[in-house]
């Protein structure tokens, strides 16, 4: 065995022996131990004005700690628009054939007609104090009840002011107090790429609140309404949306939710709003005269498109509405009109748009062909466009 064995089987025991004196030592006097903050070997001890502020750092309950602030987001322009929404509800009484079945042979008076009611809902905004309501002609055309619900809980029955199918506006008035007004901005200046919030009660919910951007301007020909300046939106609109308000950042109504592309082609976030300056006139010109007088033409035309099916510019006079002073000039069906007022047709919706908004009383230029006859010019009086029932 050697010697270094031997010297560690002979201390052993002391070590053992020493350390369970420490721990007994320790264990009667902790005093004994050094203290957590007692300076570290070769490192200065901190100077005084320092250690009281690390020492309350390290004690401050983190609950007494100042909460982060937090971002407003949308929430200052909502507030104040948002009461300035309505919902509008609509019941309508629809006459339906009654198709005989087995029991009319057993009761006869069951043939006939019969009648249900249908109730829908839709959108509204405040323009005024004096109750003024703006929303969509397609929301409450043909109706026999119309119903006003604020978000403060009041309801009541609308009258209808007028409207303006070829826009797809129209104006409603209530008599409440105290009524919120939207702040009414200027679609003008608007710009693709600007946030825009849209808010309505869609789908029977309440109100609802959904935020995008203005895609595009000046959008038209998309066969929604007879005049068609709308601004496009990806910002959420579904049914019941109609007649809601499309409001910027600022918290001022840029538009009227009006459509949305069908979901069954499966498109995704393309919505359309009628601008708030046409809105503007449209409503001025409602309430002081109760209606907007448009120029009116009272032809029925169709599209023309080549021997391939592709849309050509021009139009064609498929027929007459009554009225319609075509027939005063000597117009006939299958006459192809190529000119308005020195500017080529591109299509239907252009040449009804232009006449639309032609003072009447006034006259338009005409350019055009009648197949066998050769090319013909005239000169069309434009007359006022009947108030659609």
């Amino acid at each position: 065995m050697s010697r270094l064995t031997r010297l560690i089987r002979f201390l052993s025991p002391w070590i053992a022996l020493g350390l369970a004196g420490a721990l007994l030592a320790v264990f009667l006097r902790p005093a004994l131990l050094p203290r957590r903050d007692a300076p570290l070997a070769g490192v200065p001890p901190q100077p005084a004005a320092i250690r009281p502020v690390l020492t309350a750092l390290k004690t401050t309950p983190t609950a007494t700690a100042p909460p982060a602030s937090r971002g407003s987001g949308y929430a200052d322009a909502i507030a104040r628009v948002a009461p300035a929404v309505v919902n509008i509800s609509t019941r309508r009484v629809v006459v339906e054939r009654r198709f005989p079945d087995l029991s009319s042979w057993f009761a006869p008076d069951s043939l006939g007609f019969r009648q249900r009611e249908e109730v829908s809902r839709g959108s509204g905004v405040i323009l005024d104090a004096a109750g003024h309501i703006a929303t969509n002609y397609h929301v409450i055309k043909g109706v026999q009840e119309i119903v006003v619900q604020l978000v403060d809980g009041r309801s009541t029955k609308a009258t209808l002011v007028g409207t303006d199918p070829e826009t797809d506006i129209a104006i409603l008035k209530i008599r409440l107090d105290h009524l919120p007004v939207m702040p009414l901005g200027r679609s003008d200046q608007l710009r693709v790429g600007d946030v825009v919030l849209a808010i309505g009660f869609p789908l029977g919910l309440g109100q609802t609140v959904t935020q995008g951007i203005c895609s595009a301007t000046g959008r038209s020909q998309l066969g929604l309404a007879m005049l068609e300046n709308f601004i496009q939106t990806d910002a959420a609109i579904n049914p019941g949306n109609s007649g809601g308000a499309l409001v910027s950042t600022d918290g001022e109504l840029v538009g009227i939710n009006t459509a949305i592309l069908s979901h069954e082609q499966g498109v995704e976030g393309i919505g359309f709003a009628i601008p708030v300056n046409l809105v503007r006139g449209v409503a001025a010109e409602i309430e002081s005269k109760g209606r907007v007088a448009r120029g009116w033409s009272g032809l029925g035309l169709y599209d023309l498109t080549d021997n391939e099916g592709r849309p050509v510019q021009g139009v064609e006079v498929a027929g007459f509405f009554p009225g319609s002073p075509g027939v005063q000039i000597g117009l006939r069906p299958g006459d192809r009109l190529a000119e308005l007022d020195g500017q080529p047709i591109t299509g239907r919706q252009d040449f009804l748009s232009r006449i639309a908004r032609k003072v009447p009383g006034s006259t338009a230029r005409l350019k055009g062909a009648r197949p066998g006859a050769g090319a013909f010019e005239t000169t069309m009086p434009v007359v006022v466009r009947p108030i659609e029932r």
